[in-house]
């Protein structure tokens, strides 16, 4: 008999089943005996390339599947595995193809970069529905095609100009062979027992797809040149229609196939084409049945004030529930205006229609974190400034949220509407500022977005007139507290130039102006938050156009400091942030002090960027949670409000360093000598703790190599070093009037320098020329007399002036090194002998009970007082 291992791939499926074994001769002669489980696997044998395109089928395949289901983790893993598929059969390839890539490999590549390029283009989706994984899967996808398609560019770029072009003909022939085979595996025992419900359901997609593509999977022969891979040819019609099914029935599955389903990417398609074409977006949540669409008015109803109302009420009666569709909400609301402006029902009614159409417009975001939409900010800027024109148009008409449903009139004089344009306006003012903190801040969208500004402003300015003639003295604070917030940080060169008197006084600038307004909220507001914020921006804009006299008396007349911490957080940052500005105004002025004071509460623990709400530092010891992090991010400032933290940190340092460089030098034996600024400190230590200082590069270390300069007396170098290119550019050019600022700066570093000489080497001197000091320090002789006069008068060393012959006679009070050391010591047994006595006293009672009295015996014998006086005696002493 012949053995089944030779037999054709046809003559083997045409072999009955009840032949139950077969006797196969081996190299010894001897017949061996299948068992049932052995007889019903089919054996096939397979050449290497049948065997490698395969597997590449398959995955390519299941790639298209996952694809269809946008699973992009799924897809990602596939990918990977498809790589080393193929570099596994390379070899079989450049054997087989001469070298060239298979063109359904191609196919695949073109078709996978399309996918992940629409995919990456859907940012919306991207953002707001996908979850983490599948984001992440596509960025990771993206770059490892990327890489991979670099090696196929010139196969893919010819792929692409003839996308259509037939297969190959041993490419062609497989696929009819495979098509054959999954034909006859899709009816065989075995595939029902190996595959499971979910791969069969994916493997029957996958069919579709093909099917719809290219119609390749037929279940008759359409030509004469269809093949099979078996070596003959004779029984493959019969073997068709022994497995398949009968013609009726091919029929019936033909007719389901055309009424089947559309995949699921097409019907994701659809939905986006057309919220793209209305702008809009369905929302549904939960489970309920969507809202049935109430019916307008019929041909014979009649349609006048009472009907619109009661359908505008039914509508808006689903608004909040599940299943709502906003979108159709919305187009009702249109429709419903459209037919009160057909029947000229009144400008009461518009107006009510025109509220709720915002309003709807408002909750088609569910989440009130995020920021609306792009076309809904459009559309919700247009419906407000219709809103303002109609209620400034029939100033007649009482508008307010002191009327009640039931006292509504819509009809009759006087006509009197439920609702709040300033509520409207205060949340589009919000939904503003969500938008601008959505973007990234280095784009050109967030360009974009903040040229809205100048709509949202125009707004808030038509309804000010509108509250002016018409609102209470509460709503006009608080549209003018809107305006303070778009105006406070914004620096206007007119004023300064006004203020000096570069140009003449046309216009009100914008100091003038808010002058105005807050003077206005100071009288007339009843809410210490308003007032408190209106302060602060007054503060802020005063500080930035460098008037520093009025804001400083004004900040403390306002006694914010005491009161601040009671606040909410939104008012503690914007406290932070003027701090901030009066501590840059009064450097700008000179005031290093009154600077260095302003900033030392920001910058002392290292967080600037938390305090001023432009930014969130990693935490070390404890993460933060979720709902945590979320609330301060929603608390962050846009980018275009931010202050420059490199240039505030480098304002308090070079003011820390010429507070503190002259009072080291001036304290330098001093064992209780305090620290001024630790941070500054902090830098100087870190320096000297490093073996090998280069030439300065950053910020700090120019800073810290300035202090270094000037503690040793050379000012020169000490100026050079913070006054240089790249200072300038990185600092010093950022302030509004950068000349004045280095000239003062200067100046100051000549002073101090001066200061800092003094109280380093005046112990080597008896006398000192003035015109000498002058000279060495580039001073006017009066600006020397002058320091030196003041350092006199606050006891900083003791010296006099000669008038006659301009000089400082020194007087010798001060103690040598010898006697500073001797004091040290004197100080440090003294807290050792304090520390003993402390110990002593701490020791329990039962153990100095025997000894003549325990500690109350003591207390009441008066050692403590004793102790007191021995030790003011010695201070005195000393």
């Amino acid at each position: 008999m012949t053995s089944r291992f030779f037999m054709s791939d046809s003559e083997t499926e045409s072999e009955s089943s009840e032949e139950e074994t077969v006797k196969e001769p081996a190299i010894s002669g001897a017949a061996f005996v299948f068992s049932e489980d052995e007889e019903d696997t089919k054996r096939v044998v397979r050449s290497a390339k049948e065997k490698r395109y395969e597997e590449l089928k398959n995955i390519i395949k299941s790639i298209k599947n996952y694809k269809s289901a946008r699973d992009l983790y799924s897809v990602l893993s596939s990918f990977e595995d498809l790589c080393r598929a193929y570099t596994k059969a390379l070899p079989v390839v450049q054997k087989e193809e001469s070298g060239k890539t298979p063109r359904f490999y191609l196919r695949c590549l073109v078709e996978l970069e399309d996918f992940i390029n629409d995919m990456w283009e859907d940012k919306a989706a991207r953002k707001h529905k996908w979850n983490k994984i599948n984001a992440k899967s596509l960025t990771t996808l993206r770059q490892k095609y990327r890489k991979y398609a670099r090696e196929y560019e010139t196969d893919l770029a010819a792929f692409r100009e003839n996308p259509d072009a037939p297969d190959s003909e041993s490419e062609m022939k497989e696929a009819e062979d495979e098509d054959s085979d999954f034909e006859t595996d899709m009816d065989s025992n075995t595939f029902k027992k190996e595959s499971s419900t979910k791969t069969a359901k994916k493997q029957k997609e996958i069919e579709e797809d093909d099917d719809d593509d290219d119609d390749s999977i037929d279940w008759g022969p359409d030509s004469d040149d269809e093949t099979s891979s078996s070596d003959g040819d004779v029984g493959i019609y019969s073997l068709r229609e022994h497995f398949l099914k009968k013609t009726t029935d091919r029929d019936e599955d033909d007719g389901k196939k055309k009424r089947r389903k559309k995949p699921a990417e097409t019907k994701i398609k659809e939905e986006d084409s057309d919220d793209d074409e209305g702008g809009w977006e369905t929302v549904k949540k939960g489970s309920s049945m969507p809202m049935e669409k109430p019916k307008m008015f019929g041909k014979d109803d009649e349609i006048n004030v009472q009907s619109v109302h009661k359908k505008l009420n039914e509508i808006m009666a689903a608004r909040g529930k599940k299943g709502t569709d906003r979108k159709e909400q919305i187009e009702l609301l249109h429709e419903l205006m459209n037919v009160s402006d057909e029947n000229n029902l009144g400008p009461a009614i518009r107006i009510k229609i025109q509220f709720n159409i915002i309003m709807s417009i408002y909750d088609y975001n569910p989440s009130v974190s995020d920021p609306m939409k792009v076309e809904l900010w459009d559309k919700v800027l247009i419906k407000i400034d219709e809103l303002l024109d109609m209620m400034i148009a029939h100033p007649d008409l009482v508008i307010g949220e002191h009327i009640t449903e039931e006292s509504e009139s819509l009809e009759t004089a006087p006509l009197l509407v439920r609702g709040c344009a300033l509520t409207i306006v205060e949340r589009m003012d919000e939904e503003f500022i969500k938008l601008l903190k959505a973007c990234d801040a280095h784009s050109n969208e967030y360009i974009v977005r903040l040229r809205d500004e100048i709509r949202v402003c125009a707004i808030i300015d038509k309804l000010l007139k509108y509250e002016e003639e018409n609102g209470m003295p509460s709503d006009i604070c608080r549209i003018y507290l809107r305006k303070i917030e778009h105006l406070y940080y914004k620096y206007e060169p007119r004023a300064a130039k006004q203020a000096v008197g570069e140009i003449p006084k046309t216009d009100d600038t914008s100091v003038e102006e808010m002058d105005r307004l807050c003077k206005y909220i100071y009288v007339r507001d009843n809410t210490d938050r308003l007032r408190t914020r209106a302060v602060l921006c007054h503060i802020y804009h005063m500080s930035l156009h460098d008037k520093w006299y009025e804001a400083r008396d004004l900040m403390l007349m306002a006694h914010l400091q005491e009161t601040i911490h009671h606040s909410d957080l939104p008012t503690q940052i914007l406290y932070n942030r003027t701090m901030v500005q009066l501590g840059l105004c009064a450097f700008r002025h000179g005031n290093i002090r009154e600077a260095h004071n302003a900033l030392l509460d920001i910058q002392s623990g290292g967080r600037a960027k938390e305090l001023l709400a432009q930014g969130l530092l990693p935490q070390r010891q404890h993460e933060r949670t979720t709902e945590q992090e979320k609330q301060e991010k929603q608390r962050q400032i846009p980018f275009h409000q931010h202050i420059n933290l490199e240039m505030l940190e480098c304002v308090y340092l070079v003011s820390a360093m010429l507070i503190e460089i002259p009072y080291m030098a001036a304290h330098e034996f001093d064992a209780r000598r305090r620290m001024i600024s630790k941070s500054f400190h902090h830098q100087l230590k870190n320096s000297e703790r490093q073996s090998l200082v280069g030439p300065p590069e950053s910020m700090r270390e120019h800073v810290v190599a300035a202090s270094k300069a000037m503690r040793n007396g050379n000012w020169k170098q000490c100026r050079n070093l913070l006054l240089n290119d790249k200072m300038n550019s990185k600092v010093w050019d950022l302030f509004h009037e950068p000349d004045r600022v280095r000239t003062m700066l200067g100046g100051k570093i000549q002073e101090e320098s001066l200061r800092t000489y003094l109280f380093t080497y005046s112990h080597v001197y008896d006398s000192i020329s003035l015109i000498k000091l002058s000279e060495m320090f580039e001073l006017l002789h009066g600006t020397v007399h002058a320091i030196i006069s003041k350092m006199i008068i606050n006891e900083e060393i003791m010296a006099s002036l000669d008038e006659p012959t301009s000089c400082l006679v020194m007087h010798r009070t001060e103690p040598s090194s010898l006697q500073s050391l001797s004091l040290q010591l004197a100080d440090k047994l003294y807290n050792l002998v304090e520390n003993n006595e402390r110990i002593l006293d701490q020791k329990p009672f039962f153990a100095r009970g025997m000894q003549g009295g325990g500690y109350r015996d003591r207390r009441e014998k008066g050692s403590w007082g004793e102790r007191r006086d021995r030790r003011d005696q010695r201070r005195e002493r000393d």
